[in-house]
């Protein structure tokens, strides 16, 4: 089971499409396997950002686990729902387990030790995690076009960002002029 575990980290991580087409990567555990990659991956994030910034280390897996629940959301509405192709029939599940498998690079960062590593790990793994969600979300759903999978990607990335940025915005506006300064 760990073995299966570790196979499909490392697909992930080589952006292997045949992870996404292989059926038997979709059984019973992998959703707990999406999950635990999508723990291990806040977690990583939140031990890089505590190299510059305190982070809570609990509060960022709980948080990655919120953020691969509303990518998934995202992808499988503008994929499955609004802009299918004809040959486009997958459950949400198969849309959230492979959202959870193409986090996998983003376990790299737990190697962004001190603070010079932090922000170059940062970005590369996310772009990294980008280029498996594209090609995730074209096998997944069976799209033909590198770029509508890359278009659902991005309005995906981009609804997210947007509402992320209206919360904090929101809170923002709440504090006391005093505390903002």
């Amino acid at each position: 089971m760990f073995a299966e575990f570790l196979n499909i980290i490392f697909k992930s991580i080589k952006l292997d499409k045949s992870l996404y087409k292989d059926s038997k990567n979709f059984g019973e555990a992998s959703i707990y396997f999406a999950g635990l990659i999508m723990i291990l991956d806040g977690i990583a994030g939140a031990v890089a950002a505590n190299t510059i910034i305190k982070t809570a280390i609990a509060m960022s897996g709980i948080t990655a686990i919120l953020t691969w629940l509303v990518w998934a959301i995202f992808i499988y509405v503008i994929g499955v729902k609004l802009f299918p192709d004809k040959q486009t029939k997958v459950s949400f599940k198969k849309v959230l387990t492979a959202v959870g498998f193409a986090h996998a690079p983003g376990l790299l960062r737990f190697f962004a030790i001190t603070p010079d590593l932090m922000v170059p790990i940062i970005f590369l793994t996310q772009f990294w995690i980008f280029a498996a969600l594209i090609i995730s979300t074209k096998e997944i759903l069976n799209i033909k076009s590198n770029f509508k999978s890359f278009g659902i990607v991005l309005l995906s990335f981009l609804i997210i960002a947007f509402l992320s940025l209206s919360f904090v915005m929101s809170k923002m506006n709440m504090l006391p002029v005093s505390q903002i300064s």
